[in-house]
């Protein structure tokens, strides 16, 4: 009787089955735009078939059911609707109202796709649109580091190759490409906060004194703070290592003095490759150090000042094969 109605409305793909262990599988193979589920059915009644409809549900899909039945008590119209069911349709049928019911949710089901797609479409352009402003941001930080670094380095190379050297490490202890390409990238970033260091500090020729040296140790905090806003995986890494590259492995740097492995992994890594490149190239108070005199004072400090695994892992490359360290 149903199916007669349906089919002189000129409705098509109509399937059925009298069958309600059938029903969930049924759905599965044929994939409804709606489904009308008599409550009284042999082997399983229609509530246990709407509890497995309902449970199998995507969050996305949203079939309504629009249950068929004599009974119109209140009971079970509540019972229903909490399992739910989204309408009832009573026997006898008024076509009418059959295909009026019909027809309303199959036009909030349609409405209902549409809105998902459309959002799913601006969620897309929203993320393209973040990733781009993310990107313009981190642009403009890796133009103001390099300005910073020609304030002390007219070559600029510094920051260059600790990148290199961080993500060479970065892989040889292990961590996933995506992590060593976001380590690679945010390692240059690592003394942005110089940007706010007087020149008389950051250029001075000599030693320190121990006010200006707690002045140099604001760096990490006010690049901490300069990152700190943005949302990408790779500006976080940043912020981390920019605040956190001059903690020591025994709890004795700068600036929060925390110790282990509660500095960050990249920090650590970014640690040893600033250090690396420090005393391997040549500065205005001293002459460059060669590479088997800067790994020997590595070792000496691992444990103390650097994680040991990354110090070990350092100790085993081949630096005299590698252009890395080379201007």
């Amino acid at each position: 009787m149903l199916e007669r109605i349906l089919a002189k409305a000129g409705y098509e793909h109509v399937t059925s089955t009298t069958n309600s262990t059938e029903a969930l599988a049924l759905k599965t193979r044929v994939k409804p735009d709606l489904i009308l589920l008599d409550l009284h059915m042999r082997e399983k009644d229609g509530f246990a078939v709407l509890e497995e409809i309902v449970a199998h549900n995507g969050a996305a899909e949203h079939v309504p059911v629009i249950m068929i039945t004599a009974d119109d008590s209140a009971d079970t119209k509540r019972h229903a609707l909490a399992l739910g069911a989204k309408d009832f349709v009573g026997k006898p049928f008024d076509s009418a109202e059959v295909l009026l019911r019909i027809r309303n949710h199959l036009e909030t089901r349609f409405l209902y796709q549409k809105l998902r797609d459309q959002n799913v479409e601006l969620e897309a352009k929203v993320v393209e649109r973040t990733k781009e402003l993310e990107q313009s941001q981190l642009e403009v930080l890796e133009r103001l580091a390099a300005a910073v670094e020609f304030r002390d380095d007219d070559t600029g190379n510094h920051t260059r190759r600790v990148a290199q050297v961080s993500a060479m490490l970065a892989q040889a202890i292990g961590l996933e490409n995506t992590t060593v390409e976001l380590i690679r990238r945010a390692a240059p970033l690592h003394d942005i906060g110089k940007v706010g260091i007087p020149d008389s500090i950051l250029l001075k020729a000599g030693p320190l004194t121990g006010e200006e040296f707690e002045i140099m140790k604001t760096h990490t905090v006010i690049g901490s703070r300069m990152l700190s806003k943005g949302r990408s995986e790779l500006v976080r890494f940043s912020q981390r290592i920019a605040r956190s590259h001059h903690e020591w492995w025994d709890g004795s740097g700068y600036p929060d003095r925390v110790s282990g492995q509660s500095i960050p992994l990249e920090a650590r890594i970014v640690a040893i490759a600033d250090f690396l490149d420090a005393l391997t190239h040549e500065r205005p108070y001293r002459p460059a150090w060669g590479i088997d005199e800067t790994l020997a004072e590595i070792k000496r400090r691992s444990g103390t000042h650097f994680d040991p695994i990354i110090a070990r892992t350092l100790a085993e490359i081949d630096w005299q094969s590698t252009s890395v360290l080379v201007a």
